[in-house]
This record gives C-alpha cells, structure tokens and sequence, in this order.
C-alpha cells in the first residue's frame, strides 16, 4: 500500500507523510487515494499502527505533558504492541489542556515544535473558560490542508468548484480549515466571512452575482442566510449551489434540518466536523451519498468509547469519539476526549471507501444533556421534531426551570404567518409530538416567525434556569 500511493502524490514510507502539493486526481475520479480509502479495514489498519507508532514516540520524546501522564499510567511507547493497546493510555480532557496552558504558557507542555516554529495561532474564545490556544507549525498547515482536500473531494467538490466560505474569520478555525482544503484543491474560494452587521444581506447579494457552487457555514447560519435571501425577493434553491457542507454544531446531520436544507437551496447537505484541537478537522466527515460522517482513519484515528471509562465500545454501539492525531508534529493529541455524543458502524458505503461510519453525525453533547424529571433531554432531538412539523417558523429555545419542586420545560418556538389562525391546534401538535420524542409534557409557547434572534455562528438554544431556583432557597 504504502509504494503504491507515491504516485497519487503521497509518500507514506516516512512519517510524517511527505505529501506532493501538485497531485489532484483526474476531475471524475471518485477517490483522491483509493489504495487506503477502500482498503480492507485490516490492511489499512496497518498502515494506522505504523503511524500510530511514531506519533506516540514523538509526543514521548518532545512533550512534557505526555511523558509525565503516560508514566503515571504506567505506560510508554513500548506498550503499543497493537491498535488495540491504545485504550491502555490515558484520555485528555480539554480541562486537563487549559491547566496545562495555564502552567506553562503560552502554549502548553504539549507542544512539540519550537516556539519560533510556530506558523499560526488560533484557539477559542474563551467564552465558557480559559482560552484555549493552538500553535500550529507550517508543515502541519500543510497536511491539514492535504486532509481536507481529500475529504472535501469525497464530498463532491471539484476544482472547477467556487466555494462561498460564510464563516468567521477570526480565531476559530472551522473558516481557516475550509479555505485551506478548498485551496489545496485548486477549487474557487471565497472567503466571504460572517458576523459583521449587513454581510449576510452582502453575502446573498455576491452569491447572486457570483454564483458560487458550494457553501461552506453552520446549518443554522445557512437557514438564517436562506431567510435573508426570500426578504430580497431572491429564492435560496436559484443560487446555485450544488454541495452545502458543514460544521460547528449538529444539525446537518439532523434528519429533518437536512432535509431542509437541502430543499431550501436543491444542493446536497454534507456534514463534518471534529474539533478544533483535532484538525484536520474534516475527519469526520461525510461523503456525497451522505450516508453519514466517514471517520477517515489514516488522518485520524478515532475510537468510539464508553463516556465514563474511556474503553472502546464494539460497533454499532453509542458512546463520545475519542481522537487521536496521526500526522501531527505541533500540538498532537492522542486520546483527546471529545464528548459529543455519536454511534458508530462498519456497514458499506456506497462510495466504496471502508472506513467506519457515524450515521447520525454527532447529534448531541453528553455535557450539554439536561435532565428534566428523569429523562434525558437533549437539544437536538427537539429541533428534529420541530422542524419535522408543517407550521413551525424555523427558529426555537428551551428554557428549563423549576416551578416550586418540579423541573419545567418550555419550548418556544416560532410559527408561520400561515398559522396564525390555528395556533392552538399546532401548540397541541407540537406539544405531543415532543412528548413522544422526549418522554416528558413540555410547556409550548408560540411566537411569531422572525421574533427569537438568528445566529451567524453556533446557535445557542437552551436555557437553564433552575439555578436562580436553587440560589433562591433558604440556607
């Protein structure tokens, strides 16, 4: 395997990978490196092993952070015998990430490279907790950029593709990955961004006149610049755009917002997305038949494990996908939690690559699960419901609170103006419908269409207000 890919511009005799940046497949080719991509799973799982190793020898030779864990476990380089030895390391959590920056900053004992070698910082907003900060060497851009050029033409994209990027560009790195994979191509790219007060109204103006065909966004920022288009008189499915791919929040791998998607503007609706500490974030991703997110295995090594004692679980089984990087020299991750929530499979894929598969995407966080009365809540199965029934205006919140000692939940959602004279009849609707799904009666407050603010990033839909309930007890 490994001699027979040097002619599809890649050298896997050395590690890391030496990579020809001129290589592109011929325009009809379904694959960009088919020996691997349709390997059997135990051939390639050779060449993982072999890279494996000498990811984990290299995070042990150069990185304090992992030396010290991987003592602490007991483990070491020698340990890794098989792929199967990897569960006897330790995971990382993202906590575990930000005390290590805090230690020893700016970019953490886990940084591989020299400070001076680092090309490019990007990181989190720090929103919810110390930010996070990514050093990120230039030949690690580089393979990122080979990664999501592959991934992206198993999407469907092609170098005569122009790519309409509706993303921030800032620190986060969702835009940054996209622009790089679709450059690597040698597709159209359009960097177009998002956030500034009148660039979407901008943004469907350039797509009007540009007729670019792909988007690149989050699923809910493609709904919002849909619905900013119908206000111009402009029909979202006359853009153009033929592949709508995805990541930053669940949703395009929601059945009923993919379908919506995919009606709104008559392009196909792919999913990916890791994490930002992992990327190539594209390694999960989606092929054109979409028939769930393709963990491409050689980039990245993904097992799906149990969220509470870390160990892999057996396909077909839901647990939290825990990364590991394969071709990183910077900031590698090996056994990165991740904590969204995703069941896994080895089932064919019609594209004919066998990597295993996350059918339903991610579809939810364990951390972002809210208890209501002893059922499991979780956001993304009421926007499924919702958008699944004819009347509902496109946007939602959950508000959680507690009413003397009971939890209460409520739903508000919009409502079509072709509703407006049968409210009650789509509140009782929507009110069964949810309690089928989720096992518990919510309160359903109907507001007009356009009323709750749409976003232009990751949408924010819950609100829990118990606590103000707890701080208001008697100590």
């Amino acid at each position: 395997m490994t001699q027979a890919v040097v002619a599809r511009g890649v050298d896997l005799t050395v590690w890391p990978p030496r990579y020809d940046r001129a290589y592109r497949p011929a325009p009809g080719a379904e694959h960009w490196l088919p020996e691997v991509e349709c390997a059997a799973p135990a051939a390639r799982n050779a060449l993982v092993f072999a890279k494996l190793t000498c990811q984990v020898r290299y995070a042990w030779e150069r990185s304090a952070f992992y030396r010290r864990r991987w003592q602490e476990a007991g483990v070491s380089p020698e340990t890794l015998k098989s792929l199967d030895d990897l569960a006897r390391f330790p995971v990382v959590q993202k906590a575990e990430l930000r005390a290590a920056q805090a230690a020893a900053p700016p970019f953490g004992d886990y940084l591989c490279i020299e400070p001076a070698e680092v090309a490019r910082i990007h990181g989190t907003s720090g929103t919810t907790g110390r930010p996070t900060v990514f050093g990120i060497g230039a030949d690690d851009w580089g393979r990122i950029a080979e990664a999501h050029a592959r991934i992206l033409w198993g999407a469907g994209i092609r170098p005569g593709d122009r790519i309409l990027i509706c993303s921030f560009f800032s620190l986060y790195l969702g835009s940054w990955g996209a622009l790089a994979g679709g450059e690597r191509l040698g597709a159209t790219v359009f960097p177009f961004g998002a956030g500034a007060q009148g660039q979407t109204l901008q943004a469907v103006q350039w797509a009007r006149d540009l007729r670019p065909s792909a988007f690149y966004g989050t699923p809910s920022y493609a709904l919002h610049f849909a619905e900013t288009a119908r206000r111009e008189g402009i029909d979202p499915a006359g853009l153009g755009f033929r592949v709508l791919f995805f990541s930053g929040e669940p949703g395009a791998g929601i059945p009923a917002t993919r379908a919506l998607i995919e009606q709104t503007f008559g392009g196909i609706c792919v999913d990916m997305g890791s994490m930002a500490e992992m990327s190539p974030w594209m390694t999960n991703g989606e092929c054109r038949h979409r028939t769930g997110m393709h963990l491409w295995q050689d980039l990245v090594y993904t097992q799906v494990c149990d969220p509470e004692t870390f160990r892999p679980l057996p396909y077909g089984a839901e647990g939290t996908p825990v990364y590991t990087h394969l071709e990183r020299t910077s900031q590698p991750m090996i056994r990165l939690v991740s904590g969204d929530r995703a069941r896994w499979v080895d089932d064919p894929c019609p594209c004919g690559r066998t990597y295993p598969r996350l059918p339903d995407g991610l579809y939810g966080r364990f951390d972002d699960m809210i208890i209501v009365r002893g059922e499991n809540i979780y956001p993304s199965a009421i926007e499924d419901t919702l958008r699944a029934i004819d009347g509902f205006g496109g946007e939602f919140r959950v508000i959680v609170s507690r009413r003397e000692t009971m939890d209460e939940l409520l739903v508000r959602a919009e409502y079509t103006a072709g509703h407006g004279a049968r409210l009650e009849a789509l509140r009782g609707l929507m009110r069964e419908r949810l309690r089928a799904r989720l096992g518990v009666h919510p309160v359903v407050d109907l507001v007009p269409e356009g009323t709750l603010p749409r976003t232009e990033f990751k949408a924010r839909r819950v609100i829990d207000d118990r606590d103000l309930y707890r701080q208001s007890l008697p100590r």
